[in-house]
This record gives structure tokens, sequence and C-alpha cells, in this order.
């Protein structure tokens, strides 16, 4: 907060950030230990600070987690900053997910069952049964979780990242992590794709962690998000709007890797902890 209050009013394009969860993770430097209002309170103070210095056609993408055990504090984090911006989309950042490929499993009345398979047509003179793909029996599993040794709770494998704006009307390049059409016949069909083979890839990212073989060595920081993440957003905004961006929580400097691969010009990121930090500044060279 001390340093963002040195910045202009209204001098940054984009804010990717992930503060800490206040869930006890063991940082160097910070105590993720605060009781419960005093920490939502903190979190208020700096996010006014990202409203006053965030252009009016900015975005701050904010990802955040929960616990199992502690299910509400990204939907109370996001309460809290509603005085000072507007949810404009909520995105699930998905960690690991399993896909049951397994034969026989899906019937033709069910065709969104199959990931493999087209989605039903809009024209009803086609009939779904035509529509249906045999895939190999099984069932897969992608990315990576911690997982959770409980009787109650489900393994954890995804958290949030809050699209916020001033404004709830900030154009996106939604194409920009665009997705091809599985069912073809969707391009001449439907008007809005103008010809081109790409659809929104929506609200629901698959971005796995890199597997690593040293945390010390290789990720020398106890909870980072991948360079991936902080790219998508990067270019959901619009890499080529993106003048300055900012992390007030930068860590070992994922966003600062992300905003150096995307070609932004100008990145701002703050960070208490001097390995941290020294780690950053090795990374972006």
């Amino acid at each position: 907060m001390e340093g963002m209050s040195r910045l202009s009013d209204e001098c940054v394009d984009l804010v990717v950030t992930s503060p800490p969860y206040n869930l006890g993770i063991r940082y160097r430097k910070y105590s993720d230990r605060q009781d419960r209002q005093s920490y939502l309170d903190w979190c208020r103070k700096w996010a006014a600070q990202v409203g006053r210095i965030l252009k009016s056609s900015g975005s701050f993408f904010l990802n955040i987690g929960g616990a199992p055990s502690n299910p509400m504090l990204p939907h109370e984090i996001a309460i809290e900053l509603r005085d000072v911006f507007v949810l404009q989309n909520t995105i699930h950042w998905i960690k690991s997910i399993a896909i049951d490929t397994a034969e026989g499993r899906t019937s033709a009345p069910n065709p969104h069952l199959n990931p493999f398979s087209a989605p039903p047509s809009r024209d009803p003179g086609e009939a779904d049964a035509k529509r249906q793909v045999r895939v190999d029996g099984g069932t897969k599993t992608y990315g990576h979780f911690k997982p959770i040794n409980s009787p109650r709770f489900l393994n954890d494998c995804h958290e949030y990242v809050f699209h916020f704006t001033k404004s709830g009307r900030v154009e996106l390049d939604r194409l920009a992590l665009g997705v091809p059409y599985q069912d073809k016949s969707n391009i001449a069909r439907w008007s809005h794709t103008r010809g081109s083979d790409l659809r929104c890839r929506g609200n629901t990212w698959f971005v796995p962690y890199e597997t690593i073989q040293s945390r010390e060595k290789e990720r020398p920081h106890p909870a980072t998000f991948p360079v991936q993440l902080a790219e998508w957003c990067i270019n959901l905004h619009g890499a080529s709007r993106v003048h300055t961006m900012l992390d007030p929580f930068l860590g070992i400097g994922n966003s600062a890797v992300a905003a150096q691969r995307c070609g932004v010009k100008r990145f701002i990121g703050f960070e208490i902890d001097e390995t941290y930090l020294a780690e950053a500044k090795r990374r972006i060279g």
C-alpha cells in the first residue's frame, strides 16, 4: 500500500495479482494468520489503492482461493471489494480434472456427457444419435492437486480468478483465448462467427502447474500461480492495450514473466521479501 500510494491516479491499464489467502501458508516474512475481519479490512484497503490507480478502461484480475474448511473466503473478499469495483466476470481456474471416457457411458440423448463428441445441433431436423462419437474407455486425469485426507471434504482442484472493472463494461479480446469449434457446421450456421473457426473459451480455464523436481530450486515460493494464467489474463484484456501492468503481490515474479512474454512495455511490482524479489529479478533478466 505504501508503494502504490506513490503512483498517480489512473496510471495502470491492468492488474494481475494473487494476495495471501489467510490460510496459514508459511511465507518467509508475512504472517498468513490474521483474524478474519482484520484480513478483510486489509483487503479492502489495498484494493482501494488498486482502484485509485487503475484506469477506467482497465481490468483487475484477482486470483484467490479458499479451502474446503473455509469455502466462503473468496466470496467474502469479492463482497468487500464491491464498493470499489464491479465484478464483471468470474473465472474458474481448474488445476486438475478427471474426464470419464468410458465406452457406453454416454448415450445418444446425452451427448454433452461425452467430452469428445460434437455438441447437439440447433437444427431440430438433425438427430442427436448421428452425433455420438465412440471413444476409448477409461478415466483420465490431468493436472496437479494437493490431496486432502478427510472423510468430509473433496480434493480442492480449482481456484477463482475474479475479473473486476470500474464500470462492468470493459470490452475484452475474447477470441485471444479462442478455441476451435468441434462442430464445424456452427461456423456457417451462426452469424456471430463471421466465418471464423474460433469461439470464446468461456470462464473455465484448465491451467495445470508445470511438473517440477525441486520446489526449492524451481519454485521457491509456497503459493504461486502459473505464468500461463497471468498470460491468459493479459491476452484476454488485450495485450496491445496494456502499456502499464501492476502486481502488488509480486512473489517470485510469475506475473512479470508473463508481462515480458506478452510484450508489456512497463511493469510495476511490489514485494516485501527480498529473497522472493531477487528471484523475480533473476527470472526476468
